[in-house]
């Protein structure tokens, strides 16, 4: 395959695995303040993504993915709000460990990675289109 073609193929998968991205983190946004159900329930986890590497048979070119789908691990922030029913006897709630600035950061670097494939999209479709007329051209 020739590199225009593998160049359309890597920046699509960038441009689907970032799309994957922005899913996972609107989730978590979606889900910052969302408690467990009953008294010292565990409240909404959030998600992580990993990309990695997988290489294209057809055109040898290394394109990006979803390599997996995971949780968060660290502790949960406890609130004190007695009226909360996932409050425990002493008033506290479990509360997500989702932070919005994280998020928000995660959220802005996926779109401008988005962008910028839609960048290498568009300039890949003129250097071919330029090839086509100089190959015209010649003729």
């Amino acid at each position: 395959m020739d590199p225009l073609s593998a160049s359309l193929k890597i920046a699509g998968s960038g441009m689907e695995a970032q799309a994957t991205r922005l899913r996972v983190v609107s989730e978590n946004i979606a889900n910052a303040r969302t408690t467990g159900d009953t008294p010292g329930a565990d409240p909404y986890r959030r998600k992580t993504i990993t990309f990695g590497a997988e290489l294209d048979k057809v055109s040898g070119a290394d394109l990006v993915g979803v390599k997996k789908l995971g949780t968060d691990q660290t502790k949960f922030v406890e609130e004190y709000d007695p009226g909360n029913p996932a409050a425990d006897d002493k008033g506290m709630v479990k509360m997500p460990n989702v932070n919005m600035l994280i998020e928000m950061a995660d959220l802005r670097e996926a779109n401008r990675s988005y962008e910028a494939n839609i960048q290498t999209i568009k300039q890949t479709r003129e250097l071919i289109a330029a090839t086509i007329d100089l190959l015209k051209a010649s003729q």
